[in-house]
């Protein structure tokens, strides 16, 4: 009995030690941040740049009901943004809502709303041609606590600081909605 219950200690202390080495020899784990998206003028921008920070993504559409809330976001990214939140808009024409150039995307958000948060380049956020983005952001496998089709414009999802995705707000969750500042200052460490 003794020599069995030495035998399944060390076959125990081996699984372990396996399940540590390889833990710790794989790659690290992917963020919502390790992405290359291309901006309004076609550059690439690398999101790593926005880790440490709390980063709010929204999909955005100008001819939508739910567009007033650029001006709301806009006062949102004005109030903490000296605190590390950056709010990073993916205008969709997924809903048939965005008929803009992305040129006209960033003229009509400027000049309507004074929207001076980045607004990217045009992306699908649903269907067969969904943005890698928006696919890491709903899947279960990458995002097991908030995951699921988008629903509509200006769904927001929040990105901690090491960018594990914290929370997503329905479309209807506008900018100066409690549960969603709350979400933000909890992010922020402010609550």
């Amino acid at each position: 009995m003794e020599k069995v219950t030495k035998q399944l200690v060390l076959m125990l202390l081996v699984f372990v030690v396996v399940l540590t080495v390889l833990s710790c020899s794989g790659e690290p784990e992917k963020t919502a941040l390790d992405f290359l998206i291309l901006d309004s003028k076609r550059n690439p921008v690398d999101l790593a740049q926005y880790k440490g920070n709390v980063v709010l993504m929204v999909n955005t559409a100008t001819e939508c009901q739910l567009t007033p809330q650029f001006l709301g976001l806009q006062k949102l990214y004005d109030k903490y943004q000296q605190y590390g939140f950056i709010i990073l808009g993916f205008p969709s024409n997924s809903f048939q809502q965005e008929n803009r150039s992305d040129e006209e995307v960033q003229v009509f958000c400027s000049d309507n709303f004074l929207v001076n948060f980045p607004l990217f380049k045009k992306i699908e956020v649903k269907g067969p041609e969904q943005h890698e983005i928006y696919k890491f952001l709903t899947d279960p496998a990458t995002n097991p606590d908030f995951p699921g089709e988008i629903t509509w414009n200006f769904e927001k999802f929040i990105i901690g600081k090491k960018g594990k995705i914290v929370a997503r707000l329905a479309p209807n969750v506008t900018p100066e909605d409690p549960e969603l500042i709350t979400a933000i200052e909890k992010a922020l460490g402010q609550r």
